[in-house]
């Protein structure tokens, strides 16, 4: 049987303007509960003794390499031991992007623009969690989590003086990644560079580029949770997502900052679409990606600027009040996803794990990334598909059937 969990917000158009000229007016209270949905419902956990990790600034941070409002950026960091001792994961926090002025000032008063609201302490759970019965693959190892508070997925390298922003989110990644290998990650024999949502997306984008900061010795694959992004049209026949994604990599200055091997031949927006990255890749990649994802969904498939008659309201919040016809059109959403993996996927050295469930971000959360109840796809959890495929255990292609069928799924409904 299905397990809903109900949030008690609406999150279309969550964190950022979808439209060139939006202002969303979001309180940090309502960003706190958007992201409890995004990046593992901490305050909600069901552990009764959670790990809880502190902040550390990043202070040799003399590059420029800063938040958008001048604040140091930061990232959480618990030891390894034993077999682990020598292995990182290093979790990209995502937590959506802004695509115009008035977007990134208002994230400098919450702590995905500023060091000074982040939390000085963050639970680990999931992927991140210190116990063999949570995360049997890699509790002992030195476990990450990069703070995000650029607004542009690890990438844009620009500034607004007159509006005091800045864009140093790919100055931000090599801070922080000089400040790890000096604190032991250079004699790292295993790695792994992962990422919820826009920290997804910053997987993607800079898997290669963390392959190469080691010897070939080192074993290093990427994995991306909720960061498969589609460039696809919205109820409307409208760009949603594309309008969006080409106002962060123009005023956040990207596009030096995105791989070669895409923008020797598309253009930087484009570049910015995992679809033209994840077949690519040199380094093995990993994607847990729900195929009916929620904020896609909510905030690029049928935002309420694409739907301004509401048709789309009840089934944007609760796919059980979809009708017939908006089943359709999702599992039209979920066909091309599966389009576009495809060639990813004939790859031996990837690894996939597309649930059919209405979810958004699973490695993070106790509660799907490994439980008694976790989803499931052939019998195998996310936490045991990553393992498997991390060690080479088993070459991991799973894809589940369409949506009804999966009775394992945590769907996320919304008030």
């Amino acid at each position: 049987m299905e397990k809903l969990l109900v949030v008690g917000f609406v999150v279309a158009g969550i964190i950022l303007g979808t439209q060139a000229n939006e202002y969303l007016d979001f309180n940090v209270t309502e960003i706190d509960r958007i992201e409890e949905l995004e990046f593992g419902f901490s305050k909600y956990s069901s552990n009764l003794n959670p790990l809880m990790v502190g902040l550390t600034l990043i202070r040799g941070a003399d590059s420029g390499a800063v938040c958008l409002d001048g604040t140091l950026p930061g990232y959480h960091l618990h030891r390894g031991h034993g077999s682990g001792a020598n292995s990182w994961l290093i979790q990209l926090e995502g937590g959506g992007w802004c695509n115009n002025i008035r977007t990134c000032v208002y994230r400098k008063t919450t702590r995905r623009g500023s060091s000074n609201y982040m939390e000085k302490q963050l639970q680990f759970t999931g992927i991140l969690s210190d116990k063999a019965q949570e995360n049997p693959d890699f509790f002992n190892w030195n476990r990450v989590k990069l703070r995000y508070c650029d607004g542009a997925s690890f990438s844009g390298d620009g500034q607004n003086q007159a509006a005091q922003l800045q864009f140093r989110g790919e100055r931000i990644w090599r801070a922080a990644i000089d400040d790890l290998k000096a604190n032991g990650m250079r004699y790292a024999n295993q790695a792994l560079l992962s990422g919820c949502s826009a920290g997804g997306l910053a997987a993607i984008l800079r898997c290669d580029e963390f392959r190469n900061l080691f010897p070939g010795s080192t074993k290093v694959k990427c994995l991306s949770d909720a960061g498969l992004f589609l460039d696809t049209a919205d109820v409307s026949g409208g760009r949603t997502i594309r309008n969006l994604y080409n106002g962060v990599v123009k005023l956040q200055s990207v596009k030096n900052n995105l791989p070669r091997i895409c923008t020797n031949h598309l253009d930087p927006t484009s570049c910015f679409f995992p679809q033209n990255l994840i077949s690519q890749m040199k380094t093995p990649l990993f994607i847990v990606n729900a195929a009916y994802d929620t904020w896609q969904i909510q905030s690029s498939i049928a935002p309420t600027s694409a739907d301004p008659s509401g048709f789309w309201h009840d089934c944007r919040l609760n796919h059980g009040k979809c009708t017939p016809a908006q089943l359709r059109f999702l599992q039209g959403f979920r066909d091309q996803m599966l389009r576009v993996v495809r060639g990813f996927s004939m790859s031996r050295q990837n690894g996939l794990f597309i649930n059919s469930c209405f979810a958004h971000c699973q490695t993070e959360r106790q509660d799907t990334w490994f439980a008694d109840d976790s989803p499931v796809i052939r019998k195998k959890a996310v936490a045991i598909a990553v393992g498997d495929w991390y060690f080479d255990r088993a070459e991991v292609k799973l894809v589940d059937c369409p949506y009804p069928c999966d009775k394992s799924c945590h769907n996320l409904v919304f008030r």
